[in-house]
């Protein structure tokens, strides 16, 4: 599901749609899949309509390096992870940061994994609710 969430955001990085279109053909595509079309939903619109929040904590998080510079896939990465350990209270700190890494292990570069870790710890840190510590 992760994986998919990703590839849609990373895509709509250089499409830059309205997230209205990009949820009808995320949803035309999801007809067989059922099963978890609705989180797949849930976190695009989640993604998108939190976003400046998301890209702001990211911001805040990143030492030495500035937001704009951030390759497609490490950005898309931090913004499913930062969704997610956020506005997803069930989702344990530990399964988003291992989640995330592998995905960016998966599409990213060699140092990818271990930048997207370093950033979502900080963010989990500074950010992510209280309850989610006990998770």
């Amino acid at each position: 599901m992760r994986d998919l969430v990703f590839r849609t955001i990373f895509q709509n990085d250089f499409r830059n749609e309205p997230v209205d279109i990009l949820l009808d053909e995320l949803s035309s595509n999801l007809q067989r899949q059922n099963s978890f079309k609705n989180d797949v939903i849930r976190y695009v619109q989640g993604i998108y309509k939190n976003l400046a929040q998301i890209d702001e904590r990211i911001s805040i998080c990143l030492e030495n390096w500035d937001f704009n510079r951030l390759s497609s896939v490490d950005r898309s990465v931090l913004r499913l992870g930062t969704y997610e350990l956020l506005y997803e209270i069930d989702v344990p700190i530990e399964v988003t940061l291992d989640e995330a890494v592998e995905l960016a292990k998966r599409y990213g570069t060699e140092n990818s994994g271990r930048f997207v870790n370093g950033v979502l710890d900080r963010i989990a840190k500074s950010f992510a609710p209280e309850s989610k510590r006990f998770i």
